[in-house]
């Protein structure tokens, strides 16, 4: 029988888990890291996507093909440029890039002048 005490740590890991994105123009989302890695998703796996009866939840589970897959496949060596991850980026999460290059920028030319006047 569950108490009062473990329903609510039941409800308060739920409610820790939920994380929120915003979907792209282009419909794309990234999963978070955090989840991600809890639940071990990994670069390459395939994904399937199935709509529940409500029409408002979908499960994401990682799909497994063959076996041994990863022993028998080389890894690719697909290399994505800078401009190509920045244009995969929804334009919130430009922004914050944008915003975390300038600041990084602008403290590496503030370093630069107080060197020069030592």
């Amino acid at each position: 029988m569950r108490t009062a005490k473990t329903a609510h740590a039941t409800v308060e890991r739920c409610v820790m888990n939920k994380i929120y994105r915003i979907l792209g123009k282009r419909g794309r989302i990234t999963i978070p890291f955090e989840i991600r890695k809890r639940v071990g998703f990994s670069y390459n796996d395939v994904l399937s996507f199935t709509e529940s009866a409500d029409g408002r939840t979908v499960v994401v589970r990682r799909e497994k093909i063959c076996n041994n897959c990863k022993e028998t496949v080389e890894p690719t060596t697909d290399k994505v440029t800078l401009l190509d991850f920045l244009n995969g980026l929804s334009e919130e999460e430009q922004h914050a890039a944008l915003v975390h290059l300038s600041v990084k920028w602008a403290n590496k030319q503030h370093m630069k002048v107080d060197l020069q006047k030592v």
